[in-house]
């Protein structure tokens, strides 16, 4: 299912305000028949049951249409998509309604195969919630499925400038970039991605697919270095306008520091792919680049740096593209790995709107 967790659904419990106050003992219980709701829905898979204490949440505490929307998710799971559609479609023109009504509104008529009608609707949640990124996540997978990839990319990365802090759309963009000509894009995109969700199964598809990319676009004969991880170098238009401020395409930036990180590898290993990103940020920072080419991921890797926790994290980043080779790691440096995991759950790597990245801000 596409739809979204509930944890943000029990963020709304908490944060609505009625219009017309329920009592607090109906709302206790309102959102108590939803928990048991949810346990239904989640783990035991009784639809029916479920919407029938929806339906009793909703009478108790009407103005609240976390319940109404959550009906329609039990529509949507049971495959009954029509009656999930009649119910957010009103549920679109309810005064409270947030971007999750447009997202899962524009899931069913996905479902239904009716992807014009899909579009309809998130276009419409757009137009009503322009910073959603969840919308522009379902308007990047409507073109994926048409195998339209740069047109899937604007949207993901749309949602990436708009919502920087909501996972998904990091993890398409870097899914096609990595699967592209132009495959440093993929790496920011899926470093960035995993430090917004640490431990689940995309983690790990993309911890792997960062490895693979290393060790397929990093080409070693003898004491030359081949890399292939970009063929778009274009100068961009300030660039050329303005002598004075000329500076180089990042990405040439990019694969002229990997070069020069990568001089003395004989194979891309794990120990050989975390010696390659100290001495690339090195040569990065040595030079200047982050005052020219400004990144979160570059500045936290900075920081990690100065506290000695850079070569435990890029263990972590790449721990599944070879996992024996990590845990082999992990044994012989217990006490470093487990130092940099208790500061690391309290030290996330800072996204907001005030810091992020996306390739367009080096256009």
């Amino acid at each position: 299912m596409k739809t979204i967790s509930k944890l943000f659904v029990i963020l709304l419990f908490c944060f609505t305000h009625t219009a017309f106050a329920q009592s607090n003992e109906d709302k206790a219980l309102a959102k108590t028949k939803a928990k048991e709701a949810f346990k239904l829905e989640d783990e035991e898979g009784k639809y029916d049951e479920a919407i029938k204490l929806l339906e009793e949440s909703q009478k108790l505490d009407p103005e609240n249409i976390a319940y109404t929307y959550e009906i329609a998710y039990s529509y949507t799971a049971k495959k009954d998509y029509g009656k999930a559609v009649e119910i957010l479609e009103k549920l679109t023109k309810h005064k409270a309604v947030y971007d999750l009504v447009f997202q899962a509104l524009g899931n069913a008529y996905d479902y239904m195969g009716k992807p014009d009608k899909a579009i309809e609707a998130y276009e419409k949640g757009i137009k009503k919630f322009p910073n959603s990124g969840k919308i522009y996540v379902e308007l990047g997978n409507m073109q994926l499925n048409k195998k339209d990839f740069d047109n899937a990319i604007k949207y993901y990365e749309k949602g990436i400038e708009v919502e920087p802090t909501f996972s998904s759309n990091y993890y398409r963009a870097a899914k096609l970039y990595l699967g592209s000509s132009e495959k440093v894009w993929g790496m920011l995109y899926g470093e960035i991605f995993m430090n917004l969700e640490r431990n689940s199964k995309r983690t790990a598809e993309i911890s792997k697919l960062l490895f693979d990319t290393y060790q397929n676009g990093i080409q070693i004969k003898g004491d030359s270095v081949k890399l292939s991880f970009a063929k778009n170098h274009n100068l961009s238009i300030d660039a050329i306008k303005d002598p004075k401020n000329f500076k180089l395409p990042f990405t040439m930036v990019y694969e002229l520091d990997l070069t020069l990180a990568s001089a003395g590898q004989k194979e891309i290993t794990l120990s050989a792919v975390n010696d390659i990103r100290t001495k690339f940020l090195q040569a990065f920072l040595g030079a200047g680049n982050e005052k020219k080419y400004p990144n979160i991921l570059f500045d936290y890797q900075q920081k990690l740096s100065s506290l000695d926790f850079l070569e435990p994290y890029n263990y972590w980043i790449l721990m599944k593209g070879d996992e024996i080779a990590f845990n082999k790691w992990k044994l012989a440096n217990t006490a470093s790995w487990n130092n940099f995991l208790k500061w690391f759950s309290g030290n996330a790597l800072l996204i907001d709107d005030g810091h992020k990245f996306y390739r367009l801000q080096y256009q």
